[in-house]
């Protein structure tokens, strides 16, 4: 008797319509680069290049004047400069992993905003890498910590994770170009083909001679599974050793082994959900509803349900390890977070990572273009404050009492403007240090 074979089960929802040929996903795809701007481009484009001329003028300023104009003091050494450093290096994992990581496990659906996400990758290591250069001072001397011989005698101390850090996001940066580029020989090509004139020979240039024959996609695939599988193993090693910026030192609340994957999970949770508001941005402005569908973006959000739940669980573990381990002074760090003059950080942090994103239970609130814009915007206010209140409230108020200080961001500290006004009031009620002759207690 012969077996019944049955037809594997269709998918709910096709990725794309069935109705697109080849030749419509080129040209719909190609037609945003081959029309001219219009005015709401120019616009925006005007806005961001002023936004890029003030960012120079402070950044000069800043130079000229020392770094104490952000509103740094002692102890607090770090504050928005190394909070926005970590924040932007997470946010690159999501493009490296999409491509990487759901290309090794043949997740095609990744297929529709991998060049997107690949993109935004790029762009957040290159900003990352601009915090560190700055917080130097005197940046012009940035060229001491590269290790080469000099007359100086000078040499990098690789024991340090800060140096670790120089290794880990350049080899980052440059698996993750190249691994974007390989990916857009073939769109190159495409467009080389559809172009005319001086657009034409760049496009050429850029394509390697693609030609679309057997031969070509062979190597193709065998660089670009190459190349996932290199960048595999810096998705978890680049956080993990940025993380060590904190794990490896004595301080209370930095001092901790659970940084490394908790670090990870954080930046493919805040990655995830960029790559959910560009997305957005673009298939409404781009006209690509029938190329980055609901299905897409539903998988999106249900990678930032399960990332947020492994960051709520690692606030919780961190908490607990506190209180359990006896160390007072580990336990003061933690509870002076959610109950000190950054408390407001704190919960901030906690509000939008661990308690907003348990909306994507729902498939209907998953599936809306409102809702997960929202929290998409959301999920990285959280993120953003999760890195500054490790940061600023492990510095803040450390093991001696007379040294406790305040932060307070001023006008340069343009990424928290808006939260100026409640950190002036939470220093009206917790005041920089204790009057002289007053005893404070500690643990």
């Amino acid at each position: 008797m012969s077996e019944l074979v049955t037809a594997p089960p269709l998918a709910s929802e096709p990725l794309i319509t069935p109705r697109k040929t080849f030749a419509d996903v080129n040209a719909d795809v190609s037609r945003p680069i081959e029309r001219k701007p219009g005015m709401l481009w120019k616009i925006f484009f005007g806005i961001a290049a002023l936004l890029t001329l003030q960012f120079a003028l402070e950044i000069g300023y800043q130079m000229y004047k020392g770094i104490g104009i952000w509103g740094l003091n002692h102890p607090v050494g770090w504050a928005v400069d190394i909070t926005s450093f970590v924040f932007w290096i997470g946010i690159g994992h999501a493009g490296t992993l999409i491509s990487a990581i759901l290309h090794l496990f043949r997740q095609r659906w990744r297929t529709a905003i991998n060049r997107s996400a690949e993109a935004m990758t790029i762009f957040a290591v290159m900003t990352a890498g601009l915090f560190p250069l700055i917080h130097m001072g005197r940046t012009w001397f940035g060229y001491w910590l590269v290790p080469y011989p000099n007359w100086r005698h000078l040499w990098v101390n690789f024991r340090s994770p800060l140096v670790w850090d120089v290794f880990a996001v350049t080899t980052y940066l440059t698996i993750s170009i190249v691994f974007w580029y390989t990916g857009l020989i073939p769109d190159f090509a495409s467009i080389r083909d559809r172009s005319t004139g001086w657009r034409r020979a760049i496009y050429g240039a850029l394509s390697l001679g693609w030609r679309g024959s057997e031969r070509h996609w062979q190597h193709y695939e065998r660089a670009y599974m190459m190349l996932a599988g290199l960048s595999t193993p810096l998705v978890l090693s680049v956080h993990s050793i940025v993380s060590f910026d904190f794990a490896t030192s004595l301080l209370p609340g930095w001092h901790t082994t659970i940084f490394p994957p908790y670090f990870v999970a954080g930046a493919i949770f805040s990655g995830f959900a960029m790559v959910v508001t560009l997305l957005v941005i673009l298939r409404k402005v781009f006209h690509m509803e029938e190329y980055i569908t609901l299905q897409h973006l539903e998988n999106m959000n249900k990678i930032i349900l399960a990332t947020g739940m492994m960051v709520g669980y690692a606030y919780a573990t961190e908490f607990f390890v506190a209180m359990y381990s006896g160390n007072p002074y580990e336990r003061f760090t933690f509870l002076n977070r959610a109950t000190g003059p950054f408390s407001w950080s704190y919960w901030i942090m906690v509000s939008c990572n661990v308690i907003v994103p348990q909306v994507f239970w729902f498939r209907k609130l998953r599936r809306s273009i409102v809702i997960m814009f929202i929290v998409s915007i959301l999920v990285n206010v959280g993120m953003w404050f999760e890195r500054f209140t490790i940061i600023v409230t492990s510095l803040h108020r450390d093991f001696l009492p007379p040294n406790w200080s305040y932060y307070k961001p001023t006008i340069f500290d343009a990424e928290v403007k808006s939260v100026l006004w409640t950190a002036k009031k939470a220093e009206a009620r917790h005041p920089e240090r204790a009057p002289a002759g007053e005893t404070v207690h500690v643990p």
